[in-house]
C-alpha cells in the first residue's frame, strides 16, 4: 500500500469542497481596492484559504494576488501551485456553469479540471500528512494564485513576499513528469482604423485560447454584400452573413482550443478574416486586417510573419491569434506565441518589430516568458518519477509542452506534474463542458498525496 491511497477516505469531502469553489466565477475583473484582480477571483482566494483553516492548516494571504496554506516545520519550504481563478465559461453549457454537476461518474463546472479541483485535492493531501502525523523535514506549501490564467503576475508578486521552495510542482498538465515547457511571447500589435469597409470586428475573451466565435460589421454596396454571403455560403456552415441597409453583419463559428495547441482548434477571427480579404480588396481592407491575412492568416506555425522554428527537445513554434478588436478608436490582436525551448524568444520578438513596422503599425506590447528546462537527472525529476510508480506500476515518463504553467515562478526548482493521463479523453479545457472523471482524478490525488509525502519528508 503506499501512502497516497491515504487520500481516497477524504473523497466525500473533497467534492464537497469543490463544489462550493465552482460556485464563485472566479474569472479576472477589473481592479478594486485590496482586491488586484477583481472581487470574484479575491473571494476564491479566501474561499479556499477559510477551508485551509477549517480543517487546521496554517494560513496565509499575500494581498490577494495569492496565499498558502502550510504544514511541518523547518527552514526550508516545498511548494504544490495550483490557481483557483478560470477563464470566462462561454456560451453553451447544458446548465449553469458555475454548478457543479456530478452525472455518470464525473463532475462537470468551470473550474473543475483547470485548476480548482487540483487546488482542493492538494489541501486535502496536506490534511491528511497532518492527520497522520508526519514527521517533516521542511514547510510544505499549497500556493493558491488568483491570476494564472491571464499571465501569473501573482505568483511573481507572491515570490517578491515569500521565499523560493527548494523543490515544487504545479498539477496543472499531465502525467508523467513536463521537466519542458516551451517560453512565450505575448504580442499586442495596434494601427488606426483604416478600412473602407470594416465598421466593426470582435473576436476572442483570452489570448490564451482560440477564439470560437467572430463578429464583423461590414460597411459596402448591395452588389459587395451579395458576393459576401455567396462566399459565405460556399465555405458551408462556418459562416452567417445578414444583409443590412448599408452593407452586411457577419459571424463566424470556430472550435475554441487552448493556444499551446491552437492547430487542435479553429480560430473564427482568422477564417472571417480571410473571408474578407477573399472578397475586399487590401485598399478597401485597409492595412491593419491586410497585415493580419498576410502575415498570420490561417496559419499556426508563424511562417508567414517569419518566426516559424522547432527543436528536437519540444517541437515546433505555434501561434495563436488570440484577441481581435477594431472600430472607431482603432485596431488590435494579441498573438500568444510558444516558442521552443532551445530557441531565443528576443529574436521572435525582434522579428515580429520589424514585420509590424514595415506594415506601418504599432507593435504595443511584446512580453517575452523564457522557457523551463530542468535536466531528466535532476534528484526531484527521481523523487516524482517515484511517487509516480509506487501508485501507477511503472516510472513517470518526462515531456514537453507548449503551455506555460505556475512552474516557470519556481526558477529550475520545479516541474509540472499532473492531473490527467495521455490515456483519458479530452476534459474540455478552456472549453464549454469542462469535467474530470471521478475514478481518475482520484488516481491523481493518491499521486499527489504520495509526492507531497516524499517532499516533506527526504
Amino acid at each position: 500500500m503506499s501512502f497516497g491511497e491515504k487520500i481516497l477516505r477524504y473523497q466525500d469531502d473533497i467534492l464537497r469542497d469543490l463544489a462550493e469553489l465552482i460556485r464563485i466565477p472566479s474569472v479576472r475583473s477589473a481592479p478594486e481596492p485590496g482586491m488586484p484582480f477583481g472581487r470574484e477571483s479575491a473571494r476564491a482566494l479566501e474561499t479556499v484559504l477559510s477551508m485551509a483553516e477549517r480543517l487546521g492548516l496554517t494560513v496565509k494571504n499575500v494581498d490577494n494576488y495569492a496565499g498558502h496554506a502550510e504544514y511541518g516545520e523547518g527552514e526550508e519550504t516545498a511548494a504544490v501551485l495550483a490557481h483557483v481563478d478560470v477563464v470566462p465559461a462561454g456560451d453553451g453549457w447544458e446548465g449553469d456553469p458555475y454548478t457543479m454537476v456530478i452525472r455518470d461518474g464525473c463532475c462537470y463546472g468551470r473550474g473543475t479540471a483547470d485548476d480548482k479541483g487540483e487546488a482542493i485535492v492538494a489541501l486535502y493531501c496536506l490534511k491528511a500528512l497532518k492527520d497522520e502525523g508526519v514527521p517533516a523535514k521542511r514547510r510544505l506549501r499549497v500556493v493558491f494564485g488568483a491570476a494564472e490564467e491571464t499571465g501569473s503576475e501573482d505568483l511573481a508578486y507572491y515570490y517578491q513576499k515569500e521565499p523560493l521552495p527548494v523543490m515544487g510542482f504545479t498539477p496543472d498538465a499531465e502525467y508523467g513528469i513536463c521537466n519542458r515547457e516551451k517560453g512565450r511571447v505575448s504580442a499586442v500589435i495596434q494601427g488606426k482604423h483604416d478600412s473602407a469597409v470594416i465598421r466593426s470586428f470582435s473576436a476572442g475573451t483570452v489570448a490564451n485560447a482560440v477564439p470560437a466565435r467572430a463578429e464583423a460589421e461590414i460597411l459596402c454596396t448591395p452588389k459587395q454584400a451579395q458576393a459576401l454571403k455567396n462566399a459565405a455560403e460556399r465555405e458551408g456552415e462556418r459562416f452567417s452573413v445578414e444583409l443590412t441597409a448599408d452593407g452586411a453583419r457577419v459571424s463566424a463559428l470556430g472550435v475554441a482550443a487552448h493556444a499551446m495547441q491552437p492547430q487542435e482548434g479553429v480560430n473564427a477571427a482568422a477564417h472571417l478574416i480571410h473571408l474578407l480579404a477573399g472578397v475586399f480588396s487590401e485598399q478597401e481592407l485597409g492595412g491593419f486586417f491586410s497585415f493580419v491575412d498576410r502575415c498570420i492568416g490561417l496559419e499556426y506555425n508563424g511562417a508567414s510573419l517569419g518566426v516559424k522554428q522547432e527543436d528536437a527537445e519540444s517541437g515546433p513554434l505555434t501561434l495563436n491569434l488570440g484577441l481581435v478588436s477594431a472600430g472607431e478608436a482603432g485596431d488590435s490582436i494579441t498573438l500568444d506565441i510558444r516558442f521552443p525551448v532551445t530557441k531565443d524568444g528576443e529574436a521572435i520578438h525582434v522579428q515580429i518589430a520589424e514585420k509590424v513596422r514595415e506594415a506601418g503599425l504599432t507593435l504595443e506590447r511584446c512580453d517575452v516568458t523564457e522557457p523551463l528546462f530542468l535536466p531528466a537527472d535532476s534528484p526531484f525529476i527521481h523523487l516524482l518519477s517515484d511517487a509516480y510508480q509506487a501508485v501507477m506500476g511503472v516510472p513517470a515518463e518526462l515531456y514537453a509542452t507548449g503551455g506555460g504553467t505556475y512552474a516557470r515562478a519556481l526558477k529550475s526548482r520545479g516541474v509540472a506534474f499532473g492531473p490527467f493521463f495521455a490515456d483519458e479523453p479530452d476534459r474540455c479545457l478552456h472549453n464549454v463542458g469542462e469535467h474530470f472523471e471521478i475514478s481518475r482524478f482520484m488516481q491523481h490525488a493518491q499521486i499527489c498525496l504520495e509526492a507531497m509525502y516524499r517532499m516533506l519528508t527526504v
